[in-house]
């Protein structure tokens, strides 16, 4: 089961690595709906080779599927909406993808022993969660103290055209602006 958590981290973090490099070029309401479209076709595609399958190995065919659909979903719309929180949601929505498909392999087993994969499964989610949250809560703190430093710097230049009278104290006042972006 180490081997489902190692992979779920892994997979965090590549997404995390794809979701930036990715939000860093945006995307158009055309190429969201298209990546929309082309999962839900992935999506059938898969499915329908789970058709052939029985049993346990059925179940976890579906939910991979399934877990492959919802991660490419919300990374489109991570990536259209270009926000923290959006890529955010894409994390969370990988990790409850790893977790369905775990849950799954989990099927069969038995006893403890299935009762203890389950536990494991739940247990790599939450972290995952949880890392995608903090990542949040960071870059919003980095966001705010950026934009309280250069609020700070702006005072203090706005300060210094104070010392100033006319078209020079406009010049100075407008350069402070353009340059803080105020």
């Amino acid at each position: 089961m180490n081997k489902l958590l190692a992979g779920a981290l892994i997979g965090a973090a590549s997404l995390t690595f794809a979701t930036t490099a990715m939000a860093v070029t945006g995307q158009t309401r055309a190429s969201y709906n298209a990546a929309l479209d082309k999962a839900s076709a992935d999506y059938k595609m898969a499915r329908d080779k789970c058709d052939a399958l029985a049993g346990n190995g059925k179940d976890v065919c579906v939910e991979e599927a399934k877990g492959m659909e919802k991660r490419a979903k919300a990374d489109a719309k991570a990536n259209y909406k270009h926000t923290t929180k959006a890529q955010t949601s894409a994390l969370i929505a990988a990790a409850d993808a790893d977790y369905s498909v775990a849950k799954a392999k989990c099927g069969a087993k038995t006893g403890n022993e299935m009762s203890v994969c389950i536990e494991e499964a739940k247990a790599a989610q939450t972290k995952a969660v949880a890392q995608a949250k903090a990542n949040k809560k960071v870059s919003d703190a980095r966001v705010e103290a950026r934009d309280d430093t250069r609020e700070a710097d702006y005072k203090v230049a706005a300060q210094k055209c104070d010392a100033l009278t006319g078209v020079d104290k406009d010049s100075c006042v407008s350069a402070a602006k353009a340059k803080f972006n105020m």
